[in-house]
């Protein structure tokens, strides 16, 4: 049950609006995904969707499916060939407008929607920090991010004041997905209906204006925030920027070229809200209402400080492991690649991963991932790990066992069984379509699972 105060606010920010607002609410929801094009390289999943993709206007590799689809039941999730995520969620994403070898921080990650749209556009070049306050959706964070195949990425699980004591002006951009009151997710979420007050939007204003404070510590002059909310709250919204604004004179929302048709359906800011003006943002701000674009309520803007974005910080340096302590790994990366990865190798834990060159030292915040877990060294031996098979495409490896998705060996694998192919002896990596799923170990023509006993499933 919608509660009353909320429909009086509504009312406000909506006016003659306001009734086909509250009739979306009767109408079902919207269900998109993204492809995630660090493994996708051709239509392949267009053929799996058999035309029943539309697209999202604004996120060139978002699509809208038919309610009757079931994509996260499918090998191709697995495979991390697309993730599942409500359309409008993908709006900050195209606004930060990531590049290639940049650093960029996501501060509120989880579970990672916006974190592997970022990671996509990077295209495995430069570093991305992924920091998730909540202990368990760090690690939901932490499993996303291997399912797509990320190797440039960080997961860390921090506050955002402890990451800003540590990272003074280190980012070129920074998400920053604020935790909110959720009144943008009603239609989808009953409990977030009940657990909503007028109290709740007061203090969830008040724990964004100390995550925006500390984000604009953490950014470059010259770097980008991209603020997003998915509530309709101008208190968290255009009430929270012009806060922000007042507080940092070196800031300024950012115009962006509304004219597009990609932005069709989707609002300006509110001018005012009672006796507050807001009208020196509205036009710059982004809003997202359920009765006038297929998805979900949300709010995002842009923010810019000011100054030149090619100043470079003194930031203590990651030594990698010497080559002495790479001997196993590199006798195995003889016989399995053609292109291994490459990044710096340190010791994570019992495992060594692969990190970017540029990632500095983190001995002093909580890491739940460091880049790519390449594996590690048991009895002499170096074992691969399955986040590193997932991050590969066939091109990477000598022995490429690339099943058909109509093969029946693709569901004996998921679900943890060996099953015979005629192929060398030794580690391969298992592909669907092309598509990087696992590994297995070859003996005699008969493939030895190592799919992880976590994920085995009857699809």
């Amino acid at each position: 049950m919608i509660k009353d105060d909320f429909k009086k606010r509504m009312k406000i920010i909506l006016g003659d609006e306001f009734d086909s607002f509250m009739n979306s609410y009767d109408n079902p929801e919207f269900h998109a995904l993204r492809i995630n094009h660090l493994k996708v390289k051709d239509n392949i999943i267009d053929k799996y969707f058999d035309g029943h993709l539309s697209p999202v206007p604004f996120c060139h590799t978002g699509y809208y499916y038919d309610n009757h689809i079931r994509p996260g039941k499918h090998p191709y999730h697995e495979a991390g060939a697309y993730y599942i995520q409500e359309p409008s969620a993908m709006l900050p994403g195209t606004l930060i407008d990531a590049k290639p070898g940049e650093t960029i921080l996501d501060l509120c990650a989880a579970p990672g929607g916006k974190s592997t749209q970022i990671a996509a556009m990077m295209n495995q070049k430069g570093l991305l920090i992924s920091n998730e306050i909540m202990p368990a959706r760090a690690k939901i964070l932490s499993e996303n991010i291997e399912r797509m195949g990320i190797r440039n990425a960080i997961v860390t699980n921090e506050s955002s004041d402890k990451l800003a004591s540590f990272f003074p002006e280190f980012f070129h951009r920074i998400m920053v997905d604020a935790p909110c009151s959720g009144e943008g997710m009603f239609r989808k979420n009953e409990q977030a209906q009940d657990e909503w007050s007028l109290n709740n939007v007061k203090l969830c204003a008040d724990r964004q204006a100390e995550i925006l404070d500390n984000a604009a510590i953490m950014l470059k002059p010259g770097g980008r925030i991209v603020y997003s909310t998915c509530t309709f709250s101008p208190e968290e919204n255009e009430i929270s920027i012009i806060n922000f604004l007042k507080r940092h004179s070196d800031f300024h929302i950012e115009k962006i070229d509304r004219k597009s048709e990609i932005f069709d359906g989707i609002s300006s800011g509110i001018k005012n809200f009672g006796e507050i003006d807001t009208s020196s943002i509205s036009d710059n701000c982004f809003r997202i209402f359920p009765h006038k674009f297929n998805g979900e309520g949300h709010f995002a803007c842009v923010l810019t400080k000011d100054g030149n974005i090619d100043v470079e910080n003194d930031y203590r340096e990651l030594k990698g492991l010497k080559e002495k302590s790479l001997k196993e790994y590199n006798e195995f990366a003889i016989k399995f690649f053609k292109n291994p990865p490459t990044g710096k190798y340190i010791m994570f834990g019992d495992n060594i991963n692969l990190v970017p060159e540029t990632c500095p030292k983190l001995d002093k915040i909580r890491v739940l991932r460091a880049g790519l877990n390449l594996g590690t060294v048991t009895k002499g031996r170096f074992i691969p790990s399955h986040s590193l098979a997932l991050s590969l495409s066939p091109d990477d490896v000598k022995n490429v066992i690339n099943l058909s998705i109509n093969d029946e060996n693709v569901y004996k694998y998921i679900n943890g069984e060996t099953f015979e192919y005629d192929t060398s002896d030794g580690w391969c990596l298992i592909c669907i379509d092309n598509l990087s799923i696992g590994l297995g170990k070859v003996t005699k023509g008969i493939v030895k699972n190592h799919y992880p006993k976590g994920l085995r499933k009857k699809l």
